[in-house]
Order: C-alpha cells, then sequence, then structure tokens
C-alpha cells in the first residue's frame, strides 16, 4: 500500500472522498406557498433517542435559506429511477416542481413521488462548518418503505446499487442491528 501523503486541496479532497458512496435525497419545503427544494447526498441518520437526522446544505444554496425561514422539511429518499429528478434538484432554476408530482405532507413539505420513504422534520439546530451549514433536525414523521434500489451518489456522478439477494444469510451489520448491545452501530 503506497502511503505518501497529499495536502487536502479541494480538488484531491473530493476525488479521495467521492469513493465513499452516498444515498441522494431531495430536501424539501414551502416557502411563501410555493414549493421549493434541494438535492443533498450529504444527509445521515443520528439519533434514535429522539429521532434526528443531519443533513449539510452549502452556504452558497439559494434554497436552504427558504426552508430555513419556515424551519419544517421534508426528506425524500430517492430510488434508483430518479436520476434525472436528482438532477434536476442539483442545480439553481427558477422551478425545479415543474412537472415533479407530490404530495404536501402534515408540515407542509412536498413529499415526491417515487420516493423510496420520506421523513417529515424540523429544524433543532444548525451549525456553520466551512463551506457548508450542519443542520440537524429531529424527525416527526415516516413514511412506508417501498421496494426497489436507492440512488447512489459515488466518485462524482449518480450510480445504482445492486439489489441484495433474498435468499442470502443476512449480513453481518444485520445481525449487529438485531444485537440489542450494538452500542457501535446506529
Amino acid at each position: 500500500m503506497d502511503l505518501q501523503s497529499f495536502p487536502p486541496e479541494p480538488q484531491r479532497f473530493r476525488q479521495a472522498l467521492g469513493h465513499f458512496a452516498t444515498g441522494v435525497t431531495v430536501i424539501t419545503g414551502m416557502h411563501e406557498g410555493e414549493p421549493v427544494g434541494f438535492a443533498c447526498q450529504a444527509f445521515a441518520a443520528l439519533s434514535l433517542e429522539p429521532p434526528l437526522v443531519l443533513f449539510c446544505p452549502s452556504k452558497s444554496s439559494g434554497t436552504w435559506p427558504r426552508i430555513a425561514r419556515i424551519g419544517e422539511l421534508g426528506v425524500n429518499v430517492l430510488s434508483a429511477e430518479q436520476r434525472d429528478l436528482a438532477r434536476k434538484f442539483g442545480v439553481t432554476s427558477a422551478d425545479k416542481f415543474a412537472g415533479v408530482s407530490w404530495t404536501a405532507a402534515p408540515n407542509g413539505a412536498p413529499l415526491i413521488h417515487g420516493a423510496l420513504t420520506w421523513a417529515t422534520c424540523t429544524v433543532e439546530t444548525v451549525h456553520e462548518a466551512g463551506d457548508h451549514f450542519v443542520v440537524i433536525a429531529r424527525v416527526s414523521g415516516l413514511g412506508d418503505s417501498v421496494a426497489g434500489d436507492p440512488l447512489l451518489f459515488y466518485r462524482g456522478r449518480f450510480t445504482l446499487s445492486a439489489s441484495a439477494d433474498g435468499d442470502a444469510p443476512p449480513e453481518v451489520v444485520d445481525t449487529l442491528l438485531a444485537w440489542p448491545r450494538y452500542a457501535d452501530w446506529m
């Protein structure tokens, strides 16, 4: 193994950490009666008790400040079939919801049809962190989980995952999560 170290310059940082695959979400909210949203792959479950998630919008985002003002949001976990939708919500445009089917959640946030699942949340805290914010939000509601593969972001592009073999024995992580003393796992 080559142990040569490089300074964490932005391009090399992106290249190296791009090897960590993430799921893709669309964070949504209502602003002045209009749906708004942005694609976000910096998203994770944070805590079971209380139920918290975190996500990291860019400080340059034009959408995040509109959602932050309301403090209520939706998290839509995209399926492998929603690659074009992820691209649409990943760029600046006047109406990202044009042609997108959605339903309002109880908190008003748009829930995008075809997502693998969704969560409604209330912003708890926002921390500045470099060129992004770290947002911690409390989950207030969860949607059904539907079958399907997630859309992944890996090495700077959207990619798909392979379906799990339903007849295969459980993965080690499945066994750990079922064990009542899984202190190192969520």
